[in-house]
């Protein structure tokens, strides 16, 4: 039995309309070829005739993840490093270090990197990668920073490891800003995994660059809004988690 309660919920849902586009765009792009060719009549063929964009899409997310939970890793590593007593000392270093990696233009980190590692996805993978950190990283030291002192002691108190402390205390009590974060990391590295397409990887920059190359602007639209509705859908799924998460953890602290 189809529940009406639960279909008017999803009908009232934003996320439920930017998936429906999404899916739409994605997987049906060739049925708006009468709308692109009454657009832009002067284009020859109106639609990308290149890769599915499904196909394009599934490389993009790909190496979007793939990076972002590198980054993910790393950066709350680091950040987990400079917040202990032996990192301290390092916590500058570090920050410098991420935030240099970021002021670095994205094209300028493939142009270091194709020498070394070629052309395709690794060029893009590690300039992803660097972009990626710097929010988790700053973030999860901020995270950790903001945990009471007093729920620290109390913990201390009930017998609790320095390890025990962070899994059980610090980590859970952080996870919504570290999220914040790690949002921030992939919403930046939809946009940027773009220019992948410059140096040979296979990513939904394909028509947006092929369409600079070639004049074809109906390309750029269609790879666009292809990459915006990514961004938007994954940006308002984080923000479903992180309304669950908060919530989870006042229930914990009240707990």
């Amino acid at each position: 039995m189809i529940d009406m309660r639960a279909l008017k919920r999803m009908a009232r849902d934003p996320l439920s309309w930017i998936g429906l586009l999404f899916v739409f765009f994605v997987g049906f792009m060739p049925e708006l070829r009468p709308l692109f060719a009454a657009g832009f009549p002067a284009v020859e063929p109106p639609i990308y005739g290149g890769e599915a964009f499904l196909t394009l899409w599934l490389f993009h997310a790909a190496l979007v993840a793939i990076s972002s939970v590198t980054a993910t890793l790393i950066g709350i590593t680091a950040g987990i490093f400079a917040t202990r007593a032996a990192g301290s000392a390092f916590r500058p270093l570090l920050e410098a270090l991420a935030t240099i990696g970021q002021t670095f233009p994205p094209v300028a980190v493939l142009a270091i990197a194709v020498p070394a590692l070629g052309y395709g996805a690794a060029p893009t993978f590690v300039a992803l990668t660097i972009y990626g950190i710097l929010p988790i990283l700053k973030n999860t030291m901020a995270g950790i920073a903001s945990v009471p002192a007093a729920v620290s002691e109390a913990a201390t108190a009930m017998g609790l490891t320095r390890g025990e402390i962070l899994r059980q205390v610090e980590l859970p009590l952080a996870a919504p800003i570290i999220l914040a974060g790690i949002r921030t990391s992939v919403i930046i590295n939809i946009g940027t995994a773009t220019i992948g397409s410059t140096v040979g990887a296979i990513t939904l920059g394909t028509p947006i660059i092929g369409g600079l190359v070639s004049d074809k602007v109906s390309y750029v639209i269609q790879g666009a809004i292809v990459v915006g509705l990514f961004a938007i859908l994954t940006d308002m799924i984080f923000e479903r988690i992180d309304r669950r998460l908060r919530r989870f953890t006042k229930r914990d602290e009240r707990g």
